[in-house]
């Protein structure tokens, strides 16, 4: 168990051993949240607020939460845990992940992943817009034009990077590949744009649940919630502000208090 932070939210990061882990407790402890990382059942379990990273493909992170994992994550969920995935650890909600044959997920979340199409740079790294974004509390302050200040992570932005190689879901550094709206640089700093790493995405995912979408080759479900169970594929870590912006919602959503953005 590994920890950071201040005395906001108690946050449990999960290692699921493939996660952008060092960005995301620096993320959190940057909004003032109390994260630890672990993957002991008992804490996992007994916790409220609960993210789940990923990187790397679909298959490695999903048989690492099997069993005593996967069980706390439900028993928390069921004890009214609010639950964040990130990039893979957001794929992995849905009920299965077509990368190297076809896997169970979570099914935590309806859909499931499959990958980007063959006309496009794949994975799809850089920035990218969001469309068709839901009036949702998890995107509040981000629908309407500029995010507050114009800040970046700091050493939660873009310093580490953690790959598992390959064209993988969610495989970390490497140079722009063409999106729509993707680029190496952060094209503004609005609330819309959001750091995309990733070779596979959800598809079939009910319109209700999907919160926001984002197109490279298709057009695909970049953030998506069902009650207390929220993902984005993108990297809100390593999203400056905006992603910063959306991360201090979740925790006030899960929280109930200001998470210091």
């Amino acid at each position: 168990m590994r920890g950071a932070g201040g005395s906001g939210p108690r946050v449990v990061v999960v290692d699921a051993g493939v996660g952008n882990l060092g960005n995301v407790v620096r993320a959190l402890a940057h909004l003032g949240a109390a994260a630890e990382i672990s993957r002991d059942p008992a804490r996992v379990a007994a916790a409220r607020c609960l993210v789940l990273p990923g990187v790397g493909a679909f298959g490695p992170p999903r048989e690492a939460l099997r069993g005593p994992l996967e069980m706390a994550l439900t028993a928390a969920l069921a004890d009214g845990a609010w639950l964040l995935g990130i990039c893979v650890g957001f794929q992995l909600l849905f009920e299965t992940g077509e990368e190297f044959g076809v896997t169970d997920g979570l099914g935590l979340l309806p859909g499931r992943v499959t990958r980007l199409p063959a006309g496009v740079p794949v994975p799809h790294i850089g920035w990218n817009r969001l469309r068709d974004m839901a009036d949702h509390p998890l995107l509040a302050g981000l629908r309407a034009g500029p995010v507050g200040r114009e800040e970046k992570a700091g050493a939660a932005g873009r310093g580490e990077t953690e790959a598992t190689g390959g064209g993988g879901a969610c495989a970390a550094g490497g140079e722009d590949a063409a999106g729509e709206d993707a680029g190496g640089e952060e094209p503004d700093r609005r609330g819309r744009h959001f750091y995309f790493v990733h070779g596979y995405a959800p598809e079939d995912v009910p319109a209700e649940i999907c919160l926001a979408r984002a197109t490279h080759g298709r057009s695909f479900a970049a953030v998506a919630a069902r009650g207390r169970v929220m993902g984005t594929q993108f990297h809100p870590e390593r999203s400056g502000a905006a992603g910063l912006r959306l991360l201090a919602n979740f925790l006030e959503i899960a929280d109930g208090s200001a998470a210091g953005h």
